[in-house]
């Protein structure tokens, strides 16, 4: 496995390059390429946290900005959560993210997890 500790921002921009292929074919979890991207994606965000820390962020908010700005949209969200319902009730505060969902937000785009794994204020049922 080629990877080494991301130390300068050449070292980060490396580690970035690395992550990025995998984002239009994520790897099979347990796998050495899913290894690798699991690795590689921790490094990417301890890096990012010392360098770049995020004021608090709600969850929501945080995977919003985070789908605009790699392009995601809701439908790739359904893909991912393999439920049109399901990523429409997430984005509009109607139903939690489950570890799962975290789980599958991290290995299959990368999204920090420490971003969305807190608690979050939901929407009342009307």
């Amino acid at each position: 496995m080629d990877i080494r500790p991301i130390r300068t921002e050449a070292d980060y921009d490396w580690a970035l390059a690395e992550v990025e292929r995998y984002f239009d074919e994520p790897p099979v979890f347990g796998s050495p390429d899913g290894d690798r991207f699991d690795v590689l994606s921790t490094l990417i965000a301890a890096y990012e946290a010392e360098r770049f820390p995020l004021p608090d962020v709600d969850p929501i908010d945080a995977l919003k900005a985070f789908m605009e700005s790699a392009g995601k949209t809701q439908a790739d969200l359904a893909q991912l959560f393999g439920s049109r319902p399901r990523a429409s009730e997430v984005l509009n505060r109607k139903r939690a993210l489950t570890l799962d969902m975290i789980h599958r937000l991290r290995a299959a785009w990368g999204l920090p997890s420490d971003l969305i794994a807190k608690p979050y204020a939901l929407k009342a049922a009307s």
